[in-house]
């Protein structure tokens, strides 16, 4: 099918940090080499969440030339390059594609004040949207700008605070978007990112910028880069581009995607009805359907995939796996410190495998249930199926003979009874499906993979290297970009299980009990979350 020199890049850029992995083209994708590189996270008062874009730019160009290095494989045998990338990230650019401020992600909840005036007001409401143009957005777009975290608040938070700054906007692009124009010297944005501005207009037939939505909400239509699709060519790579990554000038860059187009993509999810959980820094539950789907209530809505005709049906969650970064940092030091002691110095700060070690072997020494105690997973605010960043994480019903195994325990149980959550919300619009993938780095435990089978009551599938389904997706776009894969939905092929893991029947009763506990932490808490946090946010 392909050649040995059919080599892709694919940059993965999450919030932590930039994996950049090279792939061989084959029966199946082949892993040639991967090299990484950390960032840190800019937060702020009042819910900010800022990046670097100088970081991300600056991680991708180091871990490019460190793979071609590690691998030996010449930048003339790189094909083709795309990018998988966080969404729902603001970034304001001028017309040499340097951004204008720190790039504000999907995390940044600052613009309460702005979704405040421009959706929340009128008599007339429905979950607190001014009822008149929740429907415009309904009708156009399929979904709303229904958070604070939305691009379309961010874009009137820079307007309102930072005028200076605005006034020089060339482009709004999302985070992808933004590395393809440093590479291309091209501002463009896929349809996924696009869909996710909600001034997009992705009705069947007229996918374009809506002209009525920038007119009610206040958009400057020429802010608004060209479409591009996720395997279509946004350029070559300039000269300059070229020999800060170390590859060869015109090496074709394509559209790519954000994370959840990618990793749906990644976790060999490519037919109608395939459902994946995704645990990653964040996380989510998502499944491929046909048609535009919205669950306003529960903050459940479909974009556009990277399949023309498909749609992604997602609900997200802020923080996921980064519960476990808490874990490691707050938790399990004193375990590291004797499993070390026991293994050799082996530097888990560095190196991510042997914390899951670590956890195979201590977390699954704690019962199933964790000894009835309930950790909430929600670190940074909660958004589906309960949009609230007021909300926040805590462990519920700890008692004497609680131990540390047993909290550790109880926060990837946590994770997974939110997955349950929303996939039980997203079922009521889908068929329920038997089997799930299972990606994203915290898909890499097995003790997870279990729990997550044990919840959730379902069979759970784990692809090879699950903690690279976004570089794995974006291989596949520029394979089918090159012509090496006739379409996207196909290319699923060339993601095989790995390993099944079925739900255990004896812990039904357990996890049943404490997931009906569960979904009832939130509600009896919200207001006591707004009490703390929201006075925090105007001190």
């Amino acid at each position: 099918m392909a050649h040995t020199d059919n080599y892709v890049l694919s940059c993965d850029i999450g919030t932590t940090g930039c994996k950049t992995v090279l792939y061989r083209i084959g029966d199946v994708l082949e892993n040639a080499g991967a090299a990484q590189a950390g960032y840190p996270l800019l937060l702020m008062d009042g819910g900010g969440a800022e990046q670097r874009g100088d970081d991300w730019w600056d991680a991708v160009c180091g871990t490019t030339r460190r793979v071609l290095d590690k691998t030996g494989v010449s930048p003339h045998a790189v094909r083709g390059m795309s990018f998988c990338c966080q969404m729902q990230g603001f970034i304001a650019v001028d017309v040499q594609g340097r951004a204008l401020r720190n790039p504000m992600i999907y995390m940044d909840g600052r613009s309460t004040a702005q979704i405040g005036r421009h959706l929340q007001r009128g008599l007339l409401k429905v979950e607190g949207m001014n009822l008149f143009k929740l429907l415009h957005f309904l009708r156009v777009t399929g979904g709303g700008a229904a958070t604070a975290k939305d691009p379309l608040w961010k874009y009137h938070w820079m307007k309102d605070n930072e005028p200076e700054l605005f006034r020089n906007i060339y482009k709004w692009l999302d985070v992808k978007d933004y590395l393809n124009m440093r590479c291309t010297g091209r501002a463009t944005m896929t349809p996924d990112s696009a869909n996710i501005t909600f001034v997009y207009d992705t009705r069947p037939g007229r996918t374009e910028w809506s002209r009525s939505l920038c007119r009610a909400f206040g958009v400057t239509m020429a802010h608004l880069p060209d479409i591009v699709q996720s395997a279509e060519p946004v350029g070559g790579l300039t000269d300059d581009a070229a020999a800060q990554l170390g590859l060869q000038p015109g090496t074709p860059v394509f559209g790519g995607g954000g994370d959840t187009t990618c990793i749906t993509l990644g976790a060999g999810c490519t037919g109608l009805n395939d459902t994946h959980i995704y645990v990653g820094t964040s996380g989510w539950v998502l499944t491929n359907t046909d048609k535009r789907m919205v669950d306003v209530a529960h903050m459940i809505a479909s974009i556009l995939g990277a399949m023309p005709g498909r749609y992604n049906f997602v609900g997200e969650q802020d923080t996921s796996g980064v519960c476990l970064q808490w874990v490691k940092d707050h938790l399990a030091l004193d375990e590291i410190g004797v499993y070390l002691k026991e293994h050799g110095s082996r530097d888990i700060e560095e190196d991510t495998a042997h914390l899951y070690e670590l956890l195979n072997s201590t977390v699954a020494q704690a019962p199933p249930g964790a000894g009835g105690v309930i950790f909430t997973p929600w670190l940074h605010g909660n958004r589906a199926p309960a949009e609230d960043p007021y909300a926040r994480a805590m462990f519920f019903n700890v008692g004497l003979n609680t131990g540390k195994r047993m909290l550790v325990r109880a926060v990837l149980e946590g994770v997974a009874y939110h997955k349950r959550w929303i996939l039980e919300f997203i079922e009521k619009r889908v068929p329920r499906q038997h089997t799930l993938r299972f990606v994203g780095g915290g898909a890499k435990s097995e003790v997870w993979r279990q729990i997550m089978a044990d919840v959730t009551g379902r069979t759970i599938q784990a692809v090879e290297n699950p903690q690279d389904a976004g570089a794995m997706g974006a291989a596949l776009i520029s394979a089918v970009g090159l012509g090496l894969i006739p379409d996207l939905e196909r290319a699923g092929a060339l993601i095989p299980v790995h390993k099944t893991y079925a739900p255990d029947p004896a812990n039904r009763a357990v996890y049943d009990k404490q997931y009906a506990v569960f979904k009832q932490l939130y509600g009896a808490n919200k207001r006591f979350f707004k009490t703390l946090n929201a006075a925090q946010e105007n001190e």
